[in-house]
């Protein structure tokens, strides 16, 4: 018999009372999850071992599965907001997955030469592939949707919010941590009349900066934060610090304490996790961004201790969650141009991204902050802007 004319529930592939399976409908069942099932965000079993890649692996496991097709979701962002709305998958540690726990814990996994691996792995992907995912300022990260109706607006929101909060004005001169492809220094430099400097570990990203603005007052520099030594009226690091990882995050934050001018505003824009003690999610670490980190509001504090004064912190994570469904329209549109090229083992990896990313967000499982640190501390008290 067919899976697909099986009853809901069944699970064609573990044995009926087994404890697996009982294990199984249990934890999906808590997040109204049936395999099988008509609803389209049941999970549909195409090939036996899933259950067992998954309490053994964690999402490793679950996600090379999908990436093989043993299994499948219509709705797959809406199956991880109901599965971490549980929040049961925090007690699922493998074994098997303690080296690499261990590792994040023990070893600084974003050395000057590892760090440059999610350039090459990551970001160096092609910009053609970028272009066509991506708004048109190709700003990838998130948008603020709070009066936005779609992708390039919530983007154009964004750096707006950034400029307002670093209270930008014509002749400063500011500095980009992670710069991406340009989009904030770009967009500050149209519409505040400052200067910029910005540094990436991504050739591709530099090279097309580099050419899309080279009628601005702006600076693209192939280089790691690590290496830098001056001093500007502003600082801003936009989708940048959750490839630090937890051995440096003091060190950046002295980098940056550093470079900041006396009177001059920082504003850390950065995913963030709920609990400080955890390990980077197995599968994003290996097929999306190597060796990334995300930290906790307790690590932030801890490393701005005594060299930041926090002005100001903003939750608008729930606004990722709209900006990868957005991502992932976009991709899945312009998937026929890159199909050959990418393979569908590919496309079934960067649906497994945007949408497990997704339903993390829309689950509050994981949050999106901006942070905005003075030295000193500002006169008079900091007020946070709107738009």
């Amino acid at each position: 018999m067919s899976a697909q004319f099986l009853p809901q529930g069944t699970t064609p592939f573990i044995p009926k009372n087994s404890r697996l399976h009982r294990a199984t409908v249990e934890l999906l069942g808590k997040a109204s999850i049936q395999i099988n099932g008509s609803s389209p965000w049941d999970m549909q079993l195409k090939s036996a071992g899933v259950p067992e890649r998954a309490f053994s692996q964690g999402n490793l496991g679950l996600g090379e599965a999908y990436m093989d097709g043993a299994w499948d979701a219509e709705e797959l962002d809406e199956f991880f907001a109901r599965l971490l709305g549980t929040r049961l998958t925090d007690q699922i540690q493998p074994l098997r997955l303690l080296g690499h726990a261990l590792s994040a814990k023990l070893l600084n996994r974003q050395d000057m030469k590892r760090a440059r691996q999610v350039g090459e792995v990551h970001y160096d992907l092609g910009n053609d592939f970028y272009a066509a995912m991506l708004d048109p300022r190709m700003t990838y990260t998130c948008g603020y949707w709070e009066n936005a109706t779609n992708l390039e607006q919530a983007q154009q929101a964004k750096l707006e919010l950034v400029c307002r909060k670093l209270r930008l004005k014509p002749g400063m001169r500011v500095l980009d941590i992670g710069c991406g492809w340009g989009s904030f220094m770009a967009y500050a430099a149209e519409n505040y009349g400052v200067e910029c400097v910005g540094v990436s570990i991504s050739k591709e990203q530099v090279a097309w900066a580099q050419q899309r603005y080279a009628h601005l007052p702006l600076e693209f520099r192939l280089q790691d934060y690590r290496e830098l030594n001056e001093e500007f009226d502003a600082i801003a690091s936009i989708g940048m610090f959750e490839h630090v990882g937890r051995k440096n995050y003091r060190t950046y934050m002295k980098v940056a304490h550093q470079c900041l001018k006396k009177n001059g505003v920082f504003l850390l824009h950065t995913i963030g996790k709920n609990m400080r003690k955890s390990a980077p999610d197995p599968w994003i670490d290996k097929y999306i961004f190597p060796n990334g980190d995300l930290p906790s509001a307790g690590q932030i504090g801890d490393a701005a201790d005594n060299l930041f004064v926090i002005e100001d912190m903003h939750n608008f994570g729930s606004d990722y969650d709209k900006t990868l469904m957005a991502w992932f329209r976009n991709f899945d549109a312009a998937w026929p141009r890159f199909e050959n090229q990418l393979g569908v083992r590919f496309y079934r990896m960067w649906r497994y991204y945007l949408l497990s990313c997704a339903g993390a967000f829309r689950a509050r499982d994981i949050q999106l902050w901006q942070w905005v640190l003075s030295k000193e501390g500002i006169p008079g008290g900091y007020r946070r802007e709107r738009i």
